[in-house]
């Protein structure tokens, strides 16, 4: 395909659909966004929508290709480590990395679609259509159709690109077509946002953390915010006693946060509003395969593999996926034939690496970080990441603040874990011989 004479479609013009344009028009094609919502920049936000998102390397990697990577970490608020927030006590600090520079970023996830959008649209090329909801996809043509304030309209293109989000319309044309198959494997839990605001000016809680209320069935989490504000989000049950559908009076919420988050209680004085009137979100996994049909329409980002947001890499796995189809339109001199193919090849085991690890950073986060014996292991870590500089490295190190591919990340670990399992029953097995022998002597005593 000539980049120069045809204009690609991308359908969602979110935080990948804007990074895929940025891409595509350095590459020389002209791009079609289409967007279903109004412009973000005019100010409206829906309620209740996460206004916050941990960036990481693998996401800074794909902005600094586009040179908004400096831009956008202006705004953005470090965060070295977790606060664990105890029923009883004091919170008590865990850093993320062994010599505790490292650091997640909590940034607008509003500001960054704007500086996306905003960078994306200053290139040649690019146009973007908002209240633009795809109803309508062909396979076969590339042929759209669109619902509008103004009616039904049609467009079409060479190559439809699908970055829309976990709910992906164009996956769901795809699917009506026969195309693919899907699967959405649903927690049992939901999530629902409240707002800690200043006080006298200044952040509430500490804002070189993110901070984590953990409850063994449940858990909050906190993301600080440019305007001094904190972003609490509940991971709670999405039925039974103390879940979602139980907590329905004033009195009630008041009386179950008094309980579980005392320290929180005094600084949400607008928690019951927000607990009343904030939707309650919904946690899942979305898998499917082929990622693209006829070498003309591709999925990335959520729209291919939507992960629970546990470990904080949905934006930047996305990210990373738009580097990795970069890549493989290089290789494929733009043979968009080619390249979709070998864009699943090179990112599903991935995709499917960051979701178990997702998955399993929830049942840490909710159930063991407070745990002594987390802890301790935690330490271990560090140690030994101090000890055998880039030889042995944590888990967390390599997802948040490295671009080593997902599943090389979880065959590593695995190594790790099965030589320090070795060393520890080596290790007990000779205090146990020295135990014994120290016995035995003693007994000849």
């Amino acid at each position: 395909m000539n980049p120069e004479h045809e204009e690609i479609a991308v359908v969602g013009a979110g935080l990948a659909g804007c990074l895929l344009a940025c891409f595509l028009a350095r590459r020389g094609y002209r791009v079609a966004l289409y967007e279903r919502r109004p412009d973000p920049r005019t100010g409206r936000v829906e309620r209740g929508r996460s206004i916050n998102l941990a960036l990481s390397e693998r996401g800074l990697d794909a902005l600094r290709r586009i040179g908004l990577a400096e831009q956008v970490l202006a705004d953005a608020l470090p965060m070295r480590g977790r606060m664990i927030h105890p029923v009883v006590g004091e919170p008590a600090f865990q850093s993320y990395s062994a010599t505790g520079d490292r650091a997640i970023n909590s940034i607008s996830r509003g500001a960054l679609n704007n500086a996306l959008l905003t960078a994306a649209t200053a290139l040649p090329g690019v146009r973007v259509a908002f209240d633009h909801r795809l109803v309508g996809l062909d396979p076969a043509t590339g042929e759209m159709t669109f619902e509008t304030p103004q009616g039904k309209t049609t467009a079409a293109a060479p190559v439809v690109l699908g970055a829309d989000g976990a709910g992906s319309a164009v996956r769901g044309q795809l699917l009506a077509y026969g195309v693919l198959q899907e699967s959405l494997d649903f927690l049992d839990y939901g999530y629902k946002e409240l707002t800690v605001p200043p006080v006298g000016g200044e952040f509430a809680l500490d804002p070189a953390a993110l901070h984590i209320w953990p409850r063994g069935t449940s858990m909050m989490i906190a993301l600080p915010n440019p305007d001094r504000s904190f972003t609490c989000t509940l991971f709670w049950p999405t039925h039974g006693t103390a879940s979602f559908a139980s907590l329905t009076s004033p009195a009630a919420i008041e009386r179950h946060f008094a309980t579980h988050y005392p320290d929180l209680l005094p600084l949400a004085p607008n928690l019951v509003d927000d607990y009343q009137h904030n939707p309650v979100g919904v946690l899942g996994t979305v898998r499917c395969t082929p990622w693209q049909a006829g070498g003309r329409v591709g999925l990335l980002g959520d729209a291919a593999h939507a992960i629970v947001p546990f470990y904080g890499q949905g934006a930047n796995c996305a990210f990373e996926d738009v580097v990795a189809l970069d890549h493989c339109l290089d290789e494929c001199a733009d043979d968009w034939a080619a390249a979709l193919p070998l864009f699943q090849a090179r990112r599903q085991g991935d995709a499917e690496a960051i979701a178990r690890m997702a998955l399993a950073n929830f049942v840490e986060m909710r159930d063991k970080v407070a745990s002594p014996v987390f802890q301790a292991r935690r330490r271990l870590d560090h140690a030994l990441e101090r000890a055998l500089p880039g030889r042995y490295v944590s888990q967390y190190e390599l997802v948040s603040f490295s671009t080593t591919p997902y599943a090389r990340v979880r065959r590593r670990v695995r190594r790790q874990q099965a030589v320090l399992g070795a060393v520890a029953a080596g290790t007990a097995a000779l205090l146990a011989g020295a135990v014994g022998v120290a016995w035995t002597r003693g007994r000849r005593r």
